[in-house]
């Protein structure tokens, strides 16, 4: 899910675009203009970044610079050797179930032992 501004005019206008089966839907929200608007789209932004109580996750970068759409694979690969079941939690809210399992089935970075638990945990065998 993210967040997109529509500038039509001088006013901005928020909508929120996400997937529903294959096609990408957008959801209006409202007005930049309008405080609620604001607080919601700040909202969120924030949820497309590493929450401050997973940053120990990420211990060798900056978590405040993961793109969490780019990177994905490395956010992916890191919670699911390292992380526990809040981060899990956390990350199935970002991503799908099926991106979560291909980065587990494709990684050269997980260990094994890793994989083999969360091919359970999906049971993705």
């Amino acid at each position: 899910m993210s967040v997109v501004i529509k500038k039509i005019g001088a006013r901005e206008y928020a909508y929120v675009a996400y997937r529903s089966g294959g096609k990408v839907a957008q959801k209006y929200v409202g007005p930049l203009s309008d405080p609620q608007v604001a607080s919601r789209v700040a909202a969120l932004r924030e949820e497309r970044r590493i929450p401050g109580r997973f940053r120990s996750l990420f211990w060798d970068t900056d978590p405040a610079k993961v793109d969490l759409n780019g990177n994905a694979r490395y956010v992916i690969e890191r919670v699911l050797d390292v992380g526990g079941l809040a981060a899990l939690n956390w990350l199935q809210r970002i991503y799908p179930t099926k991106r979560i399992i291909e980065t587990c089935e494709t990684s050269r970075k997980l260990p094994e032992r890793s994989r083999n638990f969360w091919r359970l945990w999906f049971d993705a065998s």
